[in-house]
């Protein structure tokens, strides 16, 4: 009987041994996902966001859902534009805006060179 708890205690022992031989491991994962995944996530995120508060009226953009259009107003939260050939307006929230196709002083730049 006294042998059963002294190789349970022993057991118990090395189950916290290789605990913590994993840590270092663990550490290095957790050190592996912040800069691989987390990080990155957060830069995108904030170049996005950059991206949408810098909108001005005239610029063409992509919505998420793939239409195209120039930017006519806008307001808080919320943009028109002008799609198509019949010059459609559409209202749509700024968080749809996957990216700027075209700025005006893009061309200006162009030209001054």
């Amino acid at each position: 009987m006294h042998n059963l708890f002294l190789n349970a205690g022993e057991e118990a022992g090395g189950m916290g041994g290789a605990l913590l031989g994993m840590l270092p491991m663990i550490l290095i994962f957790v050190f592996f996902a912040y800069f691989m995944l987390y990080r990155p996530q957060k830069k995108q995120e904030r170049a996005v966001n950059e991206m949408r508060s810098s909108l001005r009226v005239g610029d063409e953009i992509a919505t998420t859902g793939g239409i195209l259009g120039k930017i006519i107003q806008i307001k808080d939260d919320f943009i028109v534009i002008e799609t198509g050939n019949d010059k459609t307006k559409m209202k749509l929230a700024k968080w749809a805006i996957r990216s700027v196709e075209y700025r005006e002083d893009e061309e200006e730049d162009e030209d001054e060179e």
